[in-house]
C-alpha cells in the first residue's frame, strides 16, 4: 500500500500540487485520471521520486520515502517496476536483453537464473518467441508487453504505467490492460496507472483518482462513477457522446432494477 498524506509541490511561484491525501491499496489497480496539466503525472513523479515535494509524505507500506536516506531508498527503488508511455526500450538491445536489464543491474543472481527469470517473465506476456527480435522488429503493442516483462523481472510489490496505452488501437489497449490487472492481482501489487483513456477507467478501475487543477477533486471506483454527482469528474469522463450514451443506458438500467425490486406495499 502507498499513501499520500498533505502532499504540495511547486514550480517557482506555481503551486501544482495542494494537499493531496490519497491511498492506493495493493492487489488492485489504481488508477489517476485528469485532464493535461492537472498534476496528475507530477504526482506519479512525486511518488517514485523523481520529484521532491515541498511538503509531505509518501509511504510506502509506512515507510516514508521523502525523509529517506540514498541507501535505503536504492532499497525501496528495486522493489519498485515502471512502464513507460513509449515503452522506453533501448533499440541496441534484443527483446531478451531488454528483459534483463533491470536483472543485471539490481540483482545478485548468476547470469543462468537472470536468464531463466527474464525468459519466465516473456512467457507471462506470451513474448517467448519474440526474444531475439529488437523493438524495431516488433509491434507497439508488443512493445508495451516487453516494457510489462521488464517492469516485473525484480519481482516487484509496486509498479507504476504511465499512460500505457497511449499510441494503440482499442482492442490492443484492452490486452494491455487485462495484462496489467492480471498481474496486480497475481502477484499482489501496488498499482497505480495514469491515463486518460477511459476504456482503462470504465475496465479495469478499482480505484479511481481524479484530479483537478492540483486537487484530488474525486475518488472512487469504475462503478461508482456512473452514479457520481460531481460535476467536473462528469464532465471530463463523458466528454465524448458515446460514454454519455453508456451513462444513460447504465442509469435507466439501475433505475429499473431498484424498481422492479420493490416490493408491493403491505407485504413482507
Amino acid at each position: 500500500m502507498i499513501e499520500i498524506k498533505d502532499l504540495y509541490k511547486s514550480f517557482e511561484d506555481k503551486t501544482v500540487l495542494e494537499d493531496i491525501n490519497a491511498t492506493f491499496e495493493n492487489g488492485k489497480t489504481n488508477l489517476i485520471i485528469g485532464q493535461s496539466g492537472s498534476g496528475k503525472t507530477v504526482l506519479m513523479k512525486c511518488i517514485v521520486g523523481l520529484l521532491t515535494p515541498e511538503q509531505g509524505n509518501v509511504l510506502y507500506d509506512g515507510r516514508d520515502f521523502v525523509c529517506m536516506d540514498k541507501k535505503v531508498r536504492k532499497t525501496l527503488r528495486s522493489e519498485m517496476g515502471m512502464i513507460f508511455q513509449s515503452a522506453a526500450l533501448f533499440d541496441s538491445m534484443t527483446v531478451l536483453e531488454n528483459v534483463m536489464f533491470p536483472l543485471n543491474m539490481f540483482s545478485n543472481d548468476n547470469l543462468r537464473d537472470r536468464t531463466k527469470r527474464a525468459l519466465f517473465c516473456l512467457d507471462r506476456v506470451n513474448l517467448v518467441e519474440a526474444q531475439d527480435k529488437y523493438p524495431g522488429e516488433i509491434s507497439g503493442g508488443m512493445q508495451k508487453r516487453v516494457a510489462i516483462a521488464r517492469a516485473i523481472a525484480l519481482n516487484p510489490q509496486y509498479l507504476f504505467c504511465d499512460e500505457p496505452n497511449s499510441g494503440l488501437d482499442p482492442k490492443t489497449s484492452l490486452v494491455i490492460d487485462e495484462l496489467i490487472h492480471d498481474i496486480t492481482h497475481e502477484y499482489n501489487m501496488t498499482t497505480i496507472i495514469n491515463t486518460h483513456d477511459m476504456n482503462s477507467v470504465m475496465g479495469i478501475g478499482e480505484k479511481v483518482i481524479y484530479i483537478y487543477e492540483g486537487h484530488k477533486e474525486w475518488e472512487g471506483t469504475k462503478d461508482d462513477v456512473f452514479t457520481s454527482s460531481n460535476e467536473r469528474l462528469n464532465n471530463f469522463i463523458f466528454a465524448s457522446d458515446l460514454l454519455r450514451k453508456v451513462r444513460e443506458v447504465e442509469v435507466s438500467e439501475a433505475g429499473q432494477t431498484l424498481a422492479g425490486g420493490k416490493l408491493p406495499t403491505g407485504k413482507v
